[in-house]
């Protein structure tokens, strides 16, 4: 499949054009070629989304949850249908390997949109019997909701913020990073395709002017925001304006905590997908790895051994397993954060460099990249770099790792590798991360919520956790009797 020269916003089932002359550039990041040509949403066609928004939320909301899971239910056989067409698009878009975006990326939004779709039919309040009267409540949609997506997941991300919501009788305006805007068009195409009637599910492109609109405008309802913690601040503090409510998917500097006892292949497996897969780009990767120290040295000798393996290619070949970063300004940001390492004292034991691949020479290729002999002040400990760059450190006691992994302003992972599962869960019990794994690492099956602590997010994706983030409850009280007052 290959992306429209032009991409228009799509609202109210079709694609529209731009209302301003505002155009930009989406580029390939391993060749720097150019995409497409992205028409700018002005306020205009925000407000012309909105209103599509309010009529398709008449007649979405008239459908029995049964109806709406059928339609979300086809899309998600549309998505499995087109996987391979549209794991290509979504390997142009973000220079992911296409391996990855094959296993990953499309099959995991057709979980999700199958996943809601089947719980359609079951989103309904409980009923209070109380003496000779009784109280109900009801789930109703919110209204107009926001999705504003991140660049390393475009598709997975529209469809974890798009299916709840619109289980849930909900329209929502999905806003997809500028970075990637390509495949976001092609699951409103799907949605429509699927019966979606139109407005419920309208795509508007442009930079972070769009995602102010949507925080900001009284007539939506709430925001859903994946991104960094800066633009999550903002989002909120904007949201505060109308009292929307807001979830926020943010970063993570998540800790791998590593055992002496662990199964040590398995550990590295888990630290080689927990720093590696997607180029690093993935909010809960575990880049500080607590290793400890009796099996230090067989650690690293094992997981460098591993990195030096990772075949670094174009991303539409099969066999590459490493690809490109987002962009330019990103892969050199991600450098800059390898050369502090080197500044403040870390051991470089493997990568560190810009690697060249034959074809893809405008592409900015990153050595999966392991630090030793880290310490728990040093940049590349506390900040989120969002690259292929693993920190390895020490530690002697349960106790001692346990206050050091929670050292940190994020928590949105944390993972835990021992034998003693006794252990594992008492030491998952004490880390302050929302999402975590016992011997594996960023598995998110779409059953199970997603989300982090403290400054790593508020709320929680998936499952039915994401059923409250998406309806309010109403209460109604009934009197059966013959209502009388005391005056």
């Amino acid at each position: 499949m290959s992306p429209p020269s032009k991409i228009e916003n799509y609202i109210g089932g079709t694609y529209r054009p731009s209302a301003g002359n505002e155009r930009f550039e989406t580029r390939n990041p391993a060749t720097g070629e150019v995409l497409a040509v992205i028409e700018q949403a002005v306020v205009a066609d925000l407000e012309a989304a909105l209103e599509s928004a309010d009529a398709g939320l008449a007649q979405w909301r008239e459908l029995t949850g049964a109806e709406r899971g059928r339609i979300l239910r086809r899309a998600a056989d549309l998505l499995r249908a087109r996987n391979e067409d549209l794991a290509r698009l979504e390997v142009l878009d973000t220079g992911k390997p296409l391996q990855e975006a094959l296993a990953v990326d499309i099959l995991s939004g057709a979980d999700c949109l199958e996943y809601f779709g089947g719980i359609a039919p079951a989103i309904h309040g409980d009923h209070y019997q109380l003496g000779a009267n009784f109280a109900y409540t009801r789930r109703e949609a919110l209204g107009v909701c926001a999705g504003i997506g991140a660049w390393n997941y475009p598709m997975q991300i529209a469809c974890w913020k798009s299916a709840p919501a619109l289980a849930c009788g909900n329209a929502m305006i999905f806003k997809p990073a500028e970075l990637t805007p390509l495949t976001a068009a092609k699951l409103a195409e799907i949605y429509t395709e699927a019966g979606l009637p139109p407005g419920v599910f309208n795509v508007v492109q442009g930079d972070a002017r769009v995602g102010r609109w949507l925080t900001s405008a009284p007539g939506i309802a709430k925001v859903s925001l994946t991104g960094e913690v800066g633009t999550g601040k903002a989002v909120m503090a904007a949201a505060a304006g109308t009292l929307k409510q807001v979830t926020l998917e943010l970063g993570g500097k998540s800790p791998i905590i590593i055992f002496d006892d662990a199964d040590l292949d398995s550990a590295v497996s888990g630290a080689i997908l927990g720093n590696f897969y997607t180029q690093g780009e993935i909010c809960s990767n575990g880049t500080r790895v607590f290793v400890q120290r009796p099996v230090l040295d067989a650690f690293l000798s094992k997981v460098t051994t591993r990195a030096e393996r990772i075949r670094i290619g174009n991303p539409m070949d099969p066999e590459t397993q490493l690809g490109a970063m987002i962009s330019e300004d990103h892969g050199r940001k991600v450098m800059a954060y390898i050369e502090a390492g080197k500044r403040e004292g870390a051991r470089l034991v493997c990568g560190g460099r810009r690697a060249t691949v034959q074809g893809c020479e405008q592409g900015w290729f990153i050595e999966p990249t392991i630090f030793t002999d880290c310490t728990d002040d040093m940049t590349i400990v506390r900040e989120e770099i969002f690259g292929p760059v693993m920190s390895v450190l020490s530690f002697e006691t349960e106790d001692e790792v346990i206050v050091r992994a929670n050292d940190t302003l994020f928590g949105l992972s944390a993972g835990v590798f021992t034998r003693d599962l006794t252990r594992g869960h008492r030491v998952i019990a004490a880390l302050e991360a929302g999402t975590c794994w016992i011997n594996t690492y960023n598995i998110t099956p779409i059953e199970i919520p997603f989300g982090g602590y403290k400054q790593s997010g508020i709320g929680r994706e998936n499952s039915l956790a994401a059923i409250n983030h998406y309806t309010q409850l109403k209460t109604v009280y009934v009197e059966t009797g013959k209502l009388s007052a005391p005056y």
